[in-house]
């Protein structure tokens, strides 16, 4: 899966915006405001939100999959975009990543997002 489809997965949910806020190569992934992925443009890579003990499962599973690169390392995987994890398995683990972001917001916040 290469950047350009990963960043319009990301952009075709529910109340998704994108900017640059740290430099001009970690392209970061908000729902109202908060962080559910971040994709390091320059050196192909991304970080996503996962629960803690699904995490260490990937770690294990998966060899491109590590504790998230200046992210909380219990909360966060970095995951190398190498093609050795399937599109649809990074996809499903960006949902997870969403998921888990939009059930922390207040349920005002989470009945304000768009309906697509």
């Amino acid at each position: 899966m290469d950047v350009e489809q990963l960043r319009e997965y990301c952009l075709s949910k529910k109340g998704v915006t994108e900017s640059f806020p740290f430099d001009d190569t970690a392209l970061v992934f908000k729902v109202c405001g908060k962080i559910f992925a971040m994709i390091a443009l320059d050196d192909g890579w991304m970080n996503l939100k996962c629960d803690p003990e699904k995490a260490i499962e990937l770690r294990e599973q998966y060899p491109a999959v590590m504790p998230g690169y200046h992210m909380n390392k219990k909360q966060w995987n970095t995951v190398v975009l190498d093609d050795s994890v399937l599109s649809k398995t990074i996809c499903e683990w960006v949902d997870d990543s969403y998921d888990l972001v939009v059930q922390k917001l207040t349920k005002k916040l989470r009945e304000a997002l768009p309906n697509l």
